[in-house]
């Protein structure tokens, strides 16, 4: 499992604008090409001084999951035109990190008790 991991920041004034954007186009328009080996979309927020800080995490089965979604140049962000209007600043690379833990909270809780 791969996670692409992705930062943007907007002005206060703009971040509800910019989670609806992403709930009601963005990730929808994604989910809509069928990348396979694309198995979840998250979006996270927080207040983070003056701005707000989002970020997307991103989880694929493989590389070449990753390389279907973003093509050959996988490391650049891919930041639709009407994302970039609402954001303040971004990232202009995404990171990739190898999943080499994860358990979910019930399988935890049943095998430790």
């Amino acid at each position: 499992m791969i996670s692409r991991i992705w930062y943007g920041w907007t002005q206060p004034d703009m971040a509800d604008r910019y989670e609806t954007l992403i709930r009601d186009t963005i990730f929808p328009a994604i989910l809509a090409r069928r990348v396979a080996g694309l198995d979840r979309l998250e979006l996270l927020r927080r207040d983070a001084g003056g701005e707000v800080e989002f970020v997307t995490v991103m989880a694929f089965r493989s590389m070449d999951a990753v390389r279907a979604f973003a093509g050959e140049d996988w490391e650049t962000a891919v930041v639709p035109p009407e994302a970039r209007a609402v954001l303040a600043r971004f990232d202009p690379r995404s990171a990739h990190y190898e999943v080499r833990v994860a358990a979910a909270a019930e399988t935890a809780a049943a095998s430790m008790g």
